[in-house]
């Protein structure tokens, strides 16, 4: 019965993994199809004024136009992280920290696809950028990249509050003699009070 939970459990997780990595892939690359489809390269549509504009540019770099030119190099980073996520997911027992790795997921496969596939060359490809918002941040972004920043703020929620992949919450601290720290999955149980004999 306990098997038949954990397997429940495990199921749910990676269902919820996988859809919210799809669910962020769809919208990245429908979004930068429309993008694509409707703007000039450079075009700049004011949304709601200098809170929120449409500016469409090929990024070179990672997230927010970082570390331009190595584009290959970003490539092979993007790929190894989608297989150290497939191969973590297995562990996932946790709803939030299936959320974190599908968030993570669906972001990464997002500019992985625009790097593989768009111009100029097969790995070399261009990122379509066209988030901006100047009073923010001075950079401009797409879909995957909020993504993946979201999940980033998750994942150091949970890592801060001590939730494992297990669900599991770690409630100590090591002690001095390295002992390992005790994990909450149930409360404790209280023993019934025992009645003194007459």
């Amino acid at each position: 019965m306990e098997h038949k939970a954990t397997a429940k459990v495990r199921a749910g997780a990676l269902a919820l993994l996988a859809g919210a990595a799809l669910g962020v892939y769809a919208l990245d690359q429908f979004s930068k199809y429309l993008i694509v489809s409707n703007l000039e390269e450079g075009e700049v549509v004011r949304v709601l004024n200098d809170v929120l504009q449409l500016h469409f540019v090929r990024n070179a770099g990672a997230a927010f136009s970082l570390a331009s030119g190595l584009t290959w190099i970003l490539s092979i980073l993007a790929a190894g992280v989608v297989v150290c996520i497939i191969w973590f997911a297995g562990r996932i027992r946790s709803l939030a920290w299936s959320v974190v790795f599908g968030l993570l997921l669906g972001g990464v496969l997002g500019n992985l696809t625009d790097r593989l596939l768009r111009e100029p060359s097969f790995g070399l490809g261009h990122v379509i950028d066209f988030i901006s918002t100047p009073w923010l941040i001075p950079a401009i972004y797409n879909v995957a990249d909020m993504s993946i920043v979201s999940s980033m703020v998750i994942f150091m929620v949970l890592t801060i509050r001590g939730i494992g992949l297990d669900g599991s919450r770690i409630s100590g601290r090591t002690g001095a003699r390295g002992a390992e720290p005790r994990r909450e999955t149930e409360p404790p149980v209280t023993p019934a009070p025992v009645e003194p004999a007459s």
